[in-house]
């Protein structure tokens, strides 16, 4: 079993507009909404890939009730806990020929909210997997996924991490079997640019030094690197298309990686079907279905093996 944790759920509201003027009225042409949250996109993916998930974290208010209503329609299975006060944020993506995004704050979870989580994820077995995704309420820890990793490493899980700065750099010490920046990240972990293949691997096998077992580095239309914990270094491009909306990609990557590692116990197949559902989902509204990742699959050009510089 994969469980996801996503802290601060979201409802995502996409608004495509002719153009965006501040100051004025914007008018959108096109409209969508969807339940939001790197960890709910990872088990909604994984859910569209049959694989058996279950999404924990925190909800709040109306807004929190109408989340749970969204996700109880695709089906995906969740186990959330409900906060006495606030509401569950709502975040704006405006597309204008741009991306631009405003992310609400989201309520903020008491030490008794936190506990029950942790009641919670002492349900997991050996074997099972958990992803801990995006960011917390700013009042939290830098090192609350840490804290979380080390607790359940008796029960010998694989965890994956797929945030950013200090949130991400406690959580290396747990030693995650997977984490995914993509290169913008990547370069601001160690507040540099990165422009050749060279750069980029090098500075992925510092987070492996650092303790991430495995290093997923998603880099848009150029594909994605990843770093095996047998030391081996795969690339795999990526066919090209229209980027309809980037939301989620990531996030499907993960889930196409997991489902991909767990059905064959293959980096490179986990790598392939990361790959696809990135691009598949880049390609959509919204998540993409598995016809459309299968479609993909099949589109996509041979997996290189790299050497390390």
């Amino acid at each position: 079993m994969i469980y996801t944790v996503t802290f601060n759920p979201s409802i995502d509201c996409f608004y495509r507009l002719p153009d965006f003027r501040t100051g004025n009225v914007n008018r959108a042409e096109e409209e969508y909404y969807y339940p939001g949250g790197k960890g709910l996109n990872v088990s909604m993916m994984l859910h569209e890939c049959s694989i058996s998930t279950t999404a924990l974290g925190f909800l709040a208010g109306s807004t929190g009730h109408a989340i749970q209503k969204m996700l109880d329609e695709t089906g995906c299975p969740t186990d959330f806990i409900f906060i006495k006060n606030g509401f569950s944020r709502i975040n704006t993506k405006l597309h204008n020929g741009q991306e631009t995004e405003i992310n609400g704050i989201g309520p903020l979870p008491s030490s008794e909210d936190l506990n029950r989580l942790k009641e919670k994820l002492q349900q997991l077995k050996k074997g099972d997997t958990l992803v801990l995704s995006g960011s917390i309420p700013h009042k939290l820890s830098d090192d609350t996924y840490f804290t979380i990793m080390q607790t359940l490493a008796p029960k010998e899980i694989n965890t994956v991490v797929d945030t950013t700065g200090e949130l991400l750099l406690h959580s290396l010490q747990a030693r995650p079997f997977l984490i995914k920046p993509n290169l913008q990240e990547l370069a601001d972990l160690f507040h540099t640019s990165l422009h050749t293949q060279e750069e980029i691997i090098k500075t992925a096998e510092k987070l492996q030094q650092m303790g991430a077992r495995n290093v997923l580095v998603s880099m848009a239309g150029d594909g994605a690197i990843l770093l095996t914990d047998d030391k081996k270094i795969y690339k795999q491009n990526v066919p090209k298309g229209t980027v309809v909306n980037s939301v989620g990609a990531g996030d499907a990557m993960i889930a196409g990686f997991l489902a991909g590692f767990l059905q064959s116990n293959d980096y490179i197949h986990g790598l392939r079907l990361a790959a696809a559902t990135g691009s598949a989902t880049a390609f959509s509204h919204h998540l993409a279905n598995y016809h459309a990742v299968e479609k993909m699959l099949e589109l996509l050009p041979e997996t290189e093996t790299l050497s390390a510089f």
